[in-house]
């Protein structure tokens, strides 16, 4: 089993380009509260009965899928967890303040985010001139994320 530094320098090979660098910092945050926003579209009712009213707002399908990616950072690394569900808490808010705020269905305004996230992503690679690291290995989706608060980990002094 690879180590949080072992797929993170696999993980570089791809991302060396300062645009698409750039480019990863907007887009793959965009990407995962999309996908966390397109999740908790999902018609969940009658699971979220079983809660409280207070927790009702955060049960759905972007929760159950957050706490699956948890425990994937878990089996790494106990600090990139901790980074990780602050982060997937504060897109969990978001994706609830969207949802209540947002002038669009959240299902519509997440998949429009989706769409140029990804196209913005693969503008990046054809940059690079390097496929995108997911199409070796599908947990690179997962590495993208925490690839990025790598990097305010060094920057902070924080072990990974």
């Amino acid at each position: 089993m690879r180590n949080m530094q072992q797929w993170f320098d696999e993980y570089g090979h791809s991302h060396q380009n300062p645009t698409n660098k750039l480019i990863h910092w907007i887009c793959v945050p965009v990407i995962f509260f999309s996908i966390v926003g397109l999740l908790a579209s999902i018609p969940s009712d009658s699971i979220k009965m079983m809660f409280p009213p207070q927790l009702q707002p955060f049960v759905h399908f972007g929760t159950v899928v957050v706490l699956l990616g948890l425990l994937f950072y878990l089996r790494l690394s106990f600090t990139m967890f901790l980074g990780m569900a602050l982060v997937s808490g504060l897109v969990l808010l978001g994706v609830r303040a969207l949802e209540e705020w947002g002038t669009l269905p959240l299902w519509a305004t997440c998949l429009l985010l989706f769409v140029l996230a990804w196209i913005g992503q693969f503008y990046g690679h054809k940059v690079e001139g390097k496929k995108p690291s997911f199409f070796k290995d599908l947990q690179f989706l997962l590495i993208g994320p925490a690839w990025l608060l790598g990097f305010i980990y060094r920057k902070l002094g924080i072990p990974y």
